[in-house]
């Protein structure tokens, strides 16, 4: 038996835990609403920035950089300034960063406002899920974990119907211009229920272990340059991705000797010896990278094959939204009676077959074919989420939440920046491999080429003449190829997605069963 830390479980509860929940689901919500919504727009931006599609993942990627070199800090600066106080000033930053983004005339400009809306909105999550989890007792986390998912499960899949909307309706500024006002009831609500706990108070702040965070921000730093930028001058090809590697090897062992050694570094590495938290990093690390690549490229699929509308295909991947909120009282009612192992497996499946289905598209599909997938996919999501959030810290003790909640999610984002960048690069390189095995199969002077470019040339000639008709029939063909070659390369995206989750499903069985019993918590 694994006992309460001492005296700190009761001295964190308050009298209405719910509205705790609500005030920090919402500074939650906001935060990961953002990376969804701007998901949709990034056609849009890239058009009206004169920026091409893989710069305008730096919206997203940039912003998730910042975000995690801040994740790991967040516990430094809780316990020196006041979580609550520290939390109102990350919203204020998280919403007035916002409006500049809004308001950004240039792609260098918005970059730099989404660094600082990062650095923001870093800090969001961890305290976030610290102060959630202290105002509850560890046999009802599972219920408050649920509450607590509506700002990760069913924002992402609520975004793109927003943010299309929005970017249709109005302008893609606007999906950052919606931050302010949910920002400023943030704001108040935490300023009215959140309170510090006295371990909060009372806490003896070491020195900030500057070392430590300008590693950090090496290592992550490189890394997503790496990611964004290899696939432009062809990985290791290139003297700087060479080095930049280097350098990221180098950091980030120092990074982690550090971190292990030092307890009183920027976060205490040790934590990992509890063994349901460091597989609940591992598996929440993959279902970053799965989530994030689902909730980009699923809306890409739609409007850079199909050419939906980003309105058009917030509203085709929405549904997903919908099964996340019918899971959600399920999950927070089941998660205190079965095995939570039970419920991650049954989630991690249902998303891998859901993206194994994703990986049967054709350019035939309509906006209602994949309806059922996408509702799954979000019920499925709440299966996922909220038990490994409850396990992975069901024995970790109160005055350490912090920490673990800023690992947590430091891990997350990065799965995440891998992600989307990974997915983005086997975009680039399935369609040119497709594209190569296409043009193999039906060369041009095969009989199938040359039979559909004469097709073509005889009805085009009808409007616009001979001459016309021979170029305009090759451009319709070359057209066809980009087409047939990226829906390829969604395909391979959605297969790859599959795997991963079904890989997360064989390691969910690492855990060690945890069960409560009158505040105590006992592992089988």
């Amino acid at each position: 038996m694994v006992e309460p830390s001492s005296g700190s479980a009761k001295a964190a509860l308050v009298a209405n835990p719910w509205m705790v929940a609500i005030s920090v689901m919402l500074a939650t919500f906001m935060e990961v609403l953002d990376t969804a919504i701007a998901s949709v727009a990034l056609p849009y931006i890239a058009g009206s920035l004169s920026a091409s599609n893989s710069e305008a993942t730096w919206v997203l990627t940039s912003y998730l950089v910042a975000n995690a070199i801040i994740l790991p800090a967040s516990n430094w600066f809780s316990l020196r300034f006041g979580r609550k106080r520290f939390l109102i000033i990350c919203v204020i930053l998280f919403t007035i960063a916002s409006f500049f983004c809004g308001a950004a005339p240039s792609l260098a400009l918005l970059l730099v406002a989404r660094v600082i809306q990062g650095a923001g909105g870093g800090a969001l999550q961890p305290i976030s899920q610290a102060i959630l989890l202290e105002s509850f007792p560890p046999a009802k986390r599972g219920m408050a974990m649920a509450v607590f998912a509506f700002g990760i499960v069913v924002a992402p899949v609520l975004g793109p119907t927003l943010g299309g909307w929005l970017t249709d309706t109005y302008s893609w500024r606007y999906a950052f211009y919606i931050n302010i006002p949910v920002g400023a009831l943030a704001v108040f609500m935490i300023n009215r229920y959140v309170v510090d706990p006295p371990y909060i108070k009372n806490a003896k702040v070491h020195p900030f272990d500057n070392l430590s965070f300008g590693l950090l921000a090496v290592w992550t730093g490189c890394l997503q340059i790496v990611l964004d930028k290899g696939q432009e001058d062809d990985w290791f090809s290139a003297v700087w991705v060479r080095w930049a590697v280097f350098a990221l090897v180098i950091s980030l062992t120092w990074f982690i000797v550090r971190s292990w050694r030092n307890k009183n570094g920027l976060i205490n590495l040790q934590i990992l010896k509890n063994r349901n938290f460091a597989v609940g990093c591992l598996l929440i690390g993959l279902l970053g990278v799965a989530i994030y690549i689902t909730i980009t490229m699923l809306p890409l699929y739609y409007q850079e094959v199909l050419g939906y509308t980003a309105f058009a295909a917030g509203l085709v991947v929405g549904p997903r939204g919908i099964g996340s909120i019918l899971g959600m009282p399920v999950i927070g009612w089941l998660s205190s009676k079965v095995d939570n192992r039970i419920l991650l497996t049954l989630g991690f499946v249902g998303f891998g077959i859901c993206s194994m289905i994703f990986g049967g598209v054709n350019l035939d599909i309509g906006p209602r074919t994949l309806l059922i997938p996408i509702m799954v996919t979000g019920f499925a999501l709440s299966f996922v989420f909220v038990p490994i959030s409850s396990m992975a810290t069901a024995t970790v003790r109160n005055e350490d939440m912090g920490n673990a909640t800023g690992i947590f999610n430091l891990l997350r984002n990065i799965g995440g920046s891998i992600g989307i960048a990974g997915a983005q690069t086997m975009l680039i390189r399935r369609a040119a491999f497709h594209q190569n095995q296409i043009v193999a199969a039906a060369p041009r002077v095969g009989a199938i080429y040359q039979h559909s470019t004469q097709q073509y040339t005889s009805f085009i000639a009808r409007y616009l003449g001979k001459a016309a008709g021979s170029s305009a029939a090759q451009g319709e063909m070359y057209r066809q190829l980009n087409q047939q070659a990226l829906l390829w390369s969604f395909i391979d995206v959605f297969r790859w997605t599959a795997v991963l989750g079904f890989l997360a499903a064989m390691l969910v069985w690492l855990f060690r069963n945890v069960k409560h019993k009158k505040g105590a918590v006992a592992l089988h």
